[in-house]
């Protein structure tokens, strides 16, 4: 491929990237708002043994605190430029391997681009801690499993 179809690829998951995590967000605030009207409707708690109107608080608080995790890694996102060409495995590279392809960005999982599936994976994760810095060429050796990078973009 060439560096501006490899860009353009580039963009293409990088916005799937954004739009799944759009989506997560907008479910995220959806359910927030259903517990939060679900425990305003019961009202104050009928006995100190009642507990239906916190629990439904404490199911919204762990949403919130997803919420927040999805919309940092949602700003983690936009500051990858699809315009720069990377020469190395590092954050916001593409990894083409001969077992799988990654995305270097943030803990998504798997998406489907162009009927290709992508892994969306952090810095932080074993095998980035393996591949981290090198090269289109270059192996390497992670749970026993040969890997060979082809491309990196």
């Amino acid at each position: 491929m060439t560096t501006e179809e490899n860009k353009l690829l580039k963009q293409k998951i990088i916005d799937t990237c954004i739009q799944h995590q759009s989506d997560t967000i907008a479910n995220l605030k959806r359910e927030m708002d259903e517990l939060q009207q679900m425990a305003n409707e019961y009202g104050p708690p009928k006995d100190r043994y009642d507990s239906f109107r916190s629990q439904m608080l404490r199911r919204r608080d762990a949403f919130a605190e997803q919420l927040q995790k999805a919309t940092e890694e949602l700003f983690t996102l936009d500051k990858i430029k699809s315009s720069e060409v990377k020469t190395k495995v590092e954050f916001g590279s593409v990894v083409i391997t001969n077992n799988q392809k990654l995305f270097i960005a943030t803990s998504l999982g798997k998406i489907n681009v162009y009927d290709d599936v992508y892994f969306c994976i952090s810095p932080g994760v074993p095998v980035y801690k393996v591949l981290e810095g090198l090269k289109a060429g270059d192996e390497t050796t992670f749970n026993n499993n040969k890997i060979r990078i082809t491309a990196i973009f």
